[in-house]
């Protein structure tokens, strides 16, 4: 999660520099005041047939929902700089079986900015509960990656009726680099990297995600960079960390309630995965489930060897 970028900046220094000897610093200026009655398709090779606009208090959220209507519902949420691409994989298979909900979060990819600029960990919470809401979704089983994780389990601390269950995938909760409940400020480079970082030095940096950098989808950073390079998303990434905050999770945990599975790469080098023994240590049900040779985002790293394992779970009595 916030490890990603400063980690980023250790890989791509030489390609920032080159970049900023280029001059290549070209910037858009967000408009999103449109309802999603008013926002038009956007012509981006990203948008689907099952998405859809949908009004989130004041945000136009991109949602793609997919599955039977009348399937158990199971909602994905991605992590930082990401979009609901990354979790392309489990959804196609687990449609099949559930309805897939899926969305970007505020200020990511095609949602882009929130025009009130709500970025905190606690105001994702409340985004993602109104969704639930707006798309008449009672109760769900989550599913979290990293800063999604994150909002997965908190939205599960502070409304236990809304969630079924909880599978969360290297989980934002204990500190990381010195973060705690108050913020730490966005160094300018890391800055740059958000706004302005070119496609080959995204490349790097998400190579940092998988256990072995050559199980990384050809398309991925490609896909990043595209959709970090919506208008507004940078500068809505930047603004994000500078809230960012990581306060003494265990007595939130401990609120928890749904049935949690805790899953994580051994070679994860953002989160750390020894977190997975806080997190089980202090939620009344959750159980650990690793992975010698993966990193940060098993579910795209090893898409079928991990659903079986995530499918056995979502699928018991």
């Amino acid at each position: 999660m916030r490890n990603l970028v400063f980690i980023a900046i250790a890989l791509v220094l030489i390609a920032l520099t080159a970049w900023v000897l280029l001059g290549n610093r070209d910037t858009v200026e967000p408009t999103f005041e449109l309802s999603a009655s008013e926002r038009p398709i956007p012509d981006s090779p990203y948008w689907s047939e099952a998405d859809r606009w949908v009004d989130v208090d004041g945000v136009t959220a991109r949602v793609r929902i997919e599955g039977p209507s009348d399937a158990p519902v199971l909602v994905l949420i991605h992590g930082f700089s990401y979009s609901l691409e990354s979790w392309e994989a489990w959804a196609t298979d687990l449609a099949a079986d559930y309805r897939v909900v899926r969305f970007d979060l505020p200020g990511h990819a095609l949602t882009g900015p929130d025009p009130q600029a709500r970025y905190s960990v606690d105001e994702t919470v409340e985004f993602t509960r109104v969704l639930l809401d707006v798309l008449a979704i009672e109760q769900a089983s989550l599913v979290g990656n990293s800063l999604g994780g994150l909002v997965a389990w908190r939205l599960a601390a502070n409304y236990p009726d809304r969630v079924e269950r909880l599978v969360l995938l290297a989980p934002g909760g204990f500190s990381i680099n010195g973060v705690t409940e108050d913020p730490v400020p966005v160094p300018a480079a890391v800055a740059f990297f958000l706004t302005q970082g070119p496609e080959f030095g995204v490349a790097a940096a998400s190579q940092a995600l998988f256990g072995d950098p050559e199980r990384m989808p050809e398309d991925l950073p490609g896909r990043v960079h595209s959709l970090m390079r919506q208008p507004g998303v940078g500068a809505a990434l930047v603004e994000r960390l500078e809230v960012f905050t990581l306060p003494d999770p265990r007595a939130d945990l401990a609120r928890v309630e749904a049935p949690a599975l805790i899953v994580w790469g051994e070679r994860d080098v953002m989160v750390p995965s020894a977190h997975a023994q806080e997190f089980a240590a202090h939620m009344p049900d959750a159980r650990i489930l690793t992975y010698a040779d993966l990193g940060h985002v098993p579910h795209e790293e090893a898409p079928a060897r991990t659903l079986v394992d995530v499918r056995a779970f979502l699928d018991a009595n």
